[in-house]
């Protein structure tokens, strides 16, 4: 067996960069959002939330990212079985996400404080298919508000 030895001509070194926006329709910012009135009212609202560029009815919607409730004690979704207590759907996404985030669910989370606590978090997942290779750090921005109804 022989080998030959690499010359320059056989790298392909390049600095160009491939960016897109990471929504449908190649845009950079989303400033409306929706999510399903049916998922809402169903069994998987009280703890998962699909959410779309567009109402979800329409022919062009996509989801853009989910949003996930995860709690340690299975609080905030009904149980699966009520004779087995802490084992609901919040439960699973909280192990899940121990699984994936700490690679095991048996492990804590830590936010911000060295002792470990019971638990409950948000987590938004974005839609594979919707960025390239990576999201770079620091370009993202999500801004959190809640809008107050009165009525009389």
């Amino acid at each position: 067996m022989s080998f030959k030895r690499l010359d320059p001509e056989d790298f392909l070194i390049s600095a160009d960069s491939v960016t897109a926006g990471a929504w449908t329709g190649n845009v950079p910012t989303l400033t409306q959002f929706f999510t399903s009135s049916v998922q809402i009212a169903g069994a998987s609202g009280n703890y998962y939330a699909s959410v779309y560029q567009t109402g979800s009815t329409l022919d062009e919607a996509e989801v853009q990212f989910n949003i996930a409730f995860g709690n340690e004690n299975g609080l905030g979704s009904l149980l699966y079985d009520s004779g087995i207590s802490g084992k609901s759907p919040s439960s699973t996404v909280f192990g899940q996400f121990q699984n994936i985030v700490l690679g095991d669910e048996n492990s804590s989370f830590v936010f911000g404080t060295t002792t470990p606590v019971t638990q409950s978090f948000y987590a938004i997942t974005i839609n594979r298919s919707k960025y390239k290779g990576n999201i770079f750090p620091g370009t993202l921005e999500l801004r959190l508000n809640s809008a107050v109804v009165l009525e009389s």
